[in-house]
């Protein structure tokens, strides 16, 4: 398989996982913090780095149905969020391509 490599970001804030402090994300690629995860506060994100996508699956949210994959770290392998397949409803569509980090899974790196 074979050696992984991870991303090292730079920046102001940077987020990682509380697990193993990979980097994850920074302050500038978080559009909200206003969504809710399942243990807590969570931040959406339009990209992060380091994580494995697991499959697609349907589930019911709050705002609706939603196709998500959890999101793993690539080091240690702790699930941290998901991120957005496809939003069925059409006032959730801007969702889709994006991440949702739980904050009590991350740490501030930096």
């Amino acid at each position: 398989m074979g050696m992984k490599y991870r991303r090292y970001l730079a920046g102001e804030r940077i987020y990682g996982c509380s697990k193993c402090k990979t980097h994850l994300a920074t302050i500038h690629s978080m559009i909200s913090r206003a969504f809710n995860g399942q243990h807590g506060r969570a931040y959406l994100f339009d990209g992060v780095v380091n994580v494995i996508e697991g499959e697609p699956n349907d589930r019911q949210m709050t705002t609706g149905n939603h196709t998500v994959r959890d999101i793993f770290c690539v080091k240690c392998a702790t699930v941290l969020g998901w991120k957005y397949d496809r939003a069925y409803e059409q006032s959730q569509q801007y969702k889709e391509g994006k991440y949702i980090l739980e904050r009590n899974l991350l740490v501030d790196v930096q």
